[in-house]
């Protein structure tokens, strides 16, 4: 009777301590809280964590540390931002699977130069925790399915605005392929400003530029001042092409000599300031090569061997001096090319199956393969002739619309994220000095 009277008592203390333990750890969370984001939370040691993990990746790209008040605010609206579309990506049912995650990951290491397991020890040698990396990189993935989603896919771009793009290159002396590496500070306005808030803002960004010119980096006054997407880059915008750039940018970047600033430039955002850190001309050469080809089929009338036997006389009329092209015209069953003696026309690399290029590039100049099969059927290749071309009208018109498309979708999500910023419920628990 004692000993259950122990047991009971034992159970009562237990259960005591279990209680207060609970509801001293509740309220260690709610003191944590720091943020209230929609039905999120944003906690103090989120914020001292992200704010770690950005000095880090400050200090590896051997740029200066802005202010701690500076990037702590930046931080700040970048989670905030960030619980925003994690909650939106939510209700649209977006996931990111272990698997896409891995691989994610694996290519991230392989970018790097570097495996997944090195990565892994190289991060933590950092001092930064894997598991919180792994699963930031997770909630980027995210993000950027709701942004493909909600933004990226629905932007189109017609054959008229390719057209007008590259005629205003053709009479601005820009080519094809000019390239810019600009930086960026955004003085953002609410999106109904009134003069007041025109007037706000326009100061601001007169005071960054005054800061410029005293001498302090692009890096800094960007963390301090920039609303834009890529503050806590410093505003580097990196390498893009002229089509890339809003047409507001483009025109100030192509007055702009290496390392000049811009006056403070004006759009439905707010103030923009630029500089021109690079900018180069790239030529893309493609490597073609001019071929032909004799195609013998496997089917139900003729077997595998039978193909390959048929094929291996051609070939001895071809080495005793006959004409390819008649050949090809007579035995070939390739419909695209048989007309033409077996002509493929000039071709960029990676056109054909891999096992037709694989063969096609060991041959030399004028040289005729042995037969050999791919998966539709067996071949005799002549290689007749190999150039590096420039890339084509097509390309060209294709890398115009892709750039046009990233152009106007980049647009399209800043007014969004600022207009789905406006419209949560944000609650600062703590002071964001």
């Amino acid at each position: 009777m004692q000993h259950i009277r122990m047991n009971f008592f034992t159970f009562i203390l237990l259960s005591i301590t279990t209680f207060f333990s609970t509801q001293l750890l509740a309220i260690e969370e709610i003191d944590s809280v720091a943020i209230i984001v929609n039905k999120d939370i944003i906690s103090t040691q989120e914020i001292n964590n992200k704010l770690e993990q950005i000095k880090a990746q400050i200090r590896l790209s051997k740029k200066s540390l802005p202010r701690e008040n500076n990037l702590k605010k930046q931080v700040v609206e970048r989670l905030i931002l960030d619980s925003i579309q994690l909650q939106l990506a939510k209700l649209q049912g977006i996931q990111v699977n272990d698997l896409s995650l891995n691989k994610a990951l694996e290519n991230i290491a392989k970018k790097n130069q570097t495996t997944l397991d090195k990565m892994h020890s190289l991060l933590e040698a950092q001092g930064v925790n894997y598991n919180n990396y792994r699963e930031q990189i997770r909630k980027d993935m995210v993000i950027r399915q709701l942004q493909q989603r909600m933004i990226y896919s629905r932007v189109k771009v017609s054959p008229q605005e390719i057209d007008i793009f590259l005629e205003q290159q053709k009479q601005s002396g820009d080519a094809a392929n000019d390239k810019y590496h600009l930086a960026h500070i955004l003085i953002a306005t609410p999106e109904a400003a009134t003069p007041e808030d025109v007037t706000k803002a326009l100061n601001k960004a007169k005071k960054a530029i005054s800061q410029l010119n005293e001498g302090n980096s692009f890096n800094d006054v960007a963390l301090s001042f920039s609303d834009g997407r890529h503050a806590l880059k410093g505003g580097d915008l990196d390498l893009l092409s002229a089509a890339q750039l809003p047409p507001l940018f483009l025109n100030a970047a192509r007055s702009l000599k290496i390392d000049d600033i811009t006056a403070p430039l004006r759009s439905a955002s707010g103030f923009h300031i630029l500089k021109l850190i690079d900018k180069k001309t790239q030529q893309h050469f493609v490597k073609q090569t001019h071929a032909r080809h004799i195609l013998i089929k496997a089917d139900e009338i003729t077997s595998n061997e039978q193909a390959r036997k048929q094929l291996n006389k051609i070939k001895l009329r071809l080495d005793q001096g006959e004409d390819f092209t008649k050949l090809a015209e007579k035995y070939s069953q390739d419909p695209g090319s048989k007309n033409n003696g077996g002509d493929l026309g000039w071709t960029a690399e990676g056109a054909f199956v891999p096992r037709f290029t694989q063969v096609m590039n060991s041959l030399k100049d004028k040289q005729i393969s042995e037969p050999f099969k791919s998966q539709f059927g067996w071949h005799i290749i002549q290689v007749l002739a190999r150039r590096q071309q420039d890339e084509t009208e097509q390309l060209i018109r294709k890398k115009a619309e892709l750039s046009i498309q990233n152009r106007k979708a980049d647009e399209e999500l800043q007014l969004w994220q600022r207009r789905a910023r406006d419209e949560a419920y944000v609650e600062y628990l703590i002071e964001i000095n």
